[in-house]
């Protein structure tokens, strides 16, 4: 985990991931906006934390040059990425959930199941943007299936900053995964099973 500098006082975390095997470029640039950027301090973020995958190396260093080249910093708020972790994405989950002392923040998925699930199961808010790039996929299915049920907010590239303050309230009032309408015996159905349950998609 990369962070710019030391933060005085409880941090908050937003931690954007956009998984293993697919670019997601866009989801990167509209992170490092100045619109985003902005909306992140106005609610007292602290760190943004970058997954970017094999691609999105570049993107985070064309912002820290364009930086450089005005002299300035778009805002307050410490950048910091890494490609990927072997070990899963435990620590930053648990960072943006805040620890020790630190804020609830948020996470910014793609609509992969296995981040949804990762974030859901820590309890922290999330934005899930669908990757609209990709070929034969039911991203946004299960992203607008997700956030009609409560769980997540269905973010867009185009007004990511909106998610961000629909995150603030869903912090307080979470809807516990798995849900407390059913037993809490996962075993023998799998990912699919869990996700087919929870979305309706059962006999």
């Amino acid at each position: 985990m990369a962070v710019a500098k030391s933060v005085e006082g409880p941090r908050k975390v937003c931690f954007a991931t956009i998984g293993a095997t697919a670019s997601f470029n866009a989801l990167l640039e509209a992170v490092l906006t100045r619109t985003f950027l902005d909306t992140l301090e106005k609610f007292g973020y602290t760190d943004l934390i970058l997954q970017y995958g094999k691609d999105g190396f570049s993107i985070l260093e064309r912002f820290r040059e364009s930086e450089e080249r005005v002299s300035k910093t778009t805002s307050n708020i410490n950048i910091g990425g890494f490609d990927f972790n072997r070990q899963g994405l435990g620590q930053e989950m648990r960072a943006a959930k805040g620890e020790n002392g630190d804020l609830e923040g948020v996470v910014i998925s793609h609509a992969g199941t296995g981040s949804i699930l990762d974030a859901l199961r820590i309890s922290v808010p999330l934005v899930v943007v669908p990757n609209s790039s990709l070929l034969d996929n039911h991203q946004v299915e299960l992203a607008e299936e997700l956030s009609k049920q409560g769980y997540v907010i269905h973010g867009s590239l185009d007004d990511l900053s909106a998610a961000i303050q629909e995150s603030e309230i869903l912090r307080k009032k979470p809807r516990p995964w798995p849900s407390s309408n059913r037993g809490d015996d996962l075993s023998g159905r799998g990912l699919a099973g869990v996700m087919d349950e929870e979305m309706g998609f059962v006999d």
